[in-house]
């Protein structure tokens, strides 16, 4: 039995050192088991090898669902969980305007910083489970379950108007962002096609001019909303 627990915890650390985390896990919780099954007391090195895999793992999968660089949720974590959010829900496209001319003008640090600094405002103030999530490039999705239309717009407006006054020029000088902002709100739970209405309405307001919010207020008609 000895050798059995033994053979499992080398192959455990084997499976470690490749950063397979799930395998390295299963073997060390079937030596956990096997010395369970047979006294005396459990190795207390391999309780710590358990509890630091556990861990570890946990941590693992984490970092899966987040974007490397803004650190908000992915494109695999919005996949997961928008069909599974309660109704009303509304989802929020944001672009930021003009990306390109950023990195050409300021260089693609500044760009980076830039991404990292819209995300952490965007997730600023979001309702319970609401979360933001980087849909690609330049472009995030705010995803806010059980929230009322007119509390929504509210929001999205708060997400335009505080990048837009956020003091870029200590970034680096001369340096202004804004974002678009596409908002789809529905009665029913979240799906791909509220994503791809809340694009459309993206592309509305860059074709207003950028630094807008826009909106439905009825089945085939959309607001344009700007306050400067």
């Amino acid at each position: 039995m000895s050798d059995a627990v033994s053979l499992h915890e080398s192959i455990a650390g084997a499976f470690a050192s490749q950063g397979d985390w799930e395998r390295a896990y299963q073997h060390l919780r079937a030596a956990l088991e096997l010395s369970r099954a047979c006294p005396p007391v459990i190795p207390e090195q391999l309780r710590r090898e358990v509890d630091r895999l556990r861990r570890e793992r946990a941590q693992a999968r984490e970092e899966s669902l987040r974007d490397a660089l803004t650190a908000v949720y992915n494109r695999r974590y919005l996949d997961r969980k928008l069909a599974d959010l309660p109704a009303p829900l509304a989802v929020a496209l944001v672009d930021i305007d003009l990306f390109k001319n950023v990195n050409d003008t300021f260089g693609h640090f500044t760009g980076d910083q830039v991404l990292r600094r819209v995300a952490a405002l965007l997730g600023e103030g979001l309702p319970p489970r609401g979360f933001c999530a980087r849909y690609g490039g330049e472009e995030f999705v705010l995803v806010l379950p059980a929230v009322a239309a007119d509390d929504a717009i509210l929001l999205a407006e708060q997400v335009r108007t505080k990048v837009a006054e956020h003091p870029w020029p200590e970034l680096c000088p001369g340096l202004a962002v804004t974002v678009s902002v596409g908002l789809a709100c529905g009665a029913g739970g979240g799906t791909w096609a509220q994503v791809l209405d809340a694009d459309r309405l993206l592309y509305a307001a860059k074709r207003a001019g950028r630094n807008r919010v826009a909106y439905r207020d009825s089945e085939d008609g959309y607001v344009i909303q700007y306050r400067p």
